[in-house]
């Protein structure tokens, strides 16, 4: 966080509320990457096409990031692959029971005042607490 400011978070905060927007207007659909992931994996419509841009859109960008400011990306994982791939796995399951991750009950669901996104997102965050510290306690 020591390259952390104000102006950095504002802009992100901006382009990830248009990046929202553009979603739901264009598609009519709330942008989760859960969701979003799930309809490309899992095709129930020919609505592939716009999941498959948005994802490949989010990879090029953080490339791009990466390129511009590379200080910003820790150079190896601080867990093993096999640890990260386990819980990147648990974390899928869970949006998935969940009926969405941070970003579709967080960002869209929070925003359209979403009673049960409200209760999706604390719920998210706690556990997310308690399991970061169970975690940084026994690694």
């Amino acid at each position: 966080m020591r390259d952390f400011t104000p102006g950095h978070a504002i802009v992100g905060g901006i382009l990830i509320g248009l990046g929202i927007a553009v979603v739901l207007i264009g598609t009519g659909r709330i942008a989760g990457l859960s969701g979003i992931t799930a309809g490309i994996v899992r095709p129930s419509s020919d609505d592939r096409g716009w999941r498959i841009s948005f994802l490949v859109g989010a990879l090029v960008v953080g490339a791009m990031f990466e390129l511009a400011s590379p200080a910003t990306f820790d150079a190896a994982p601080p867990h093993p692959l096999w640890l990260v791939a386990i819980s990147g796995v648990l974390v899928g399951l869970g949006t998935r029971l969940g009926n969405g991750c941070t970003s579709g009950h967080g960002l869209c669901g929070l925003g359209r005042f979403s009673k049960r996104s409200l209760i999706a997102t604390c719920t998210f965050f706690g556990v997310a607490v308690i399991t970061a510290t169970v975690a940084a306690r026994w690694l």
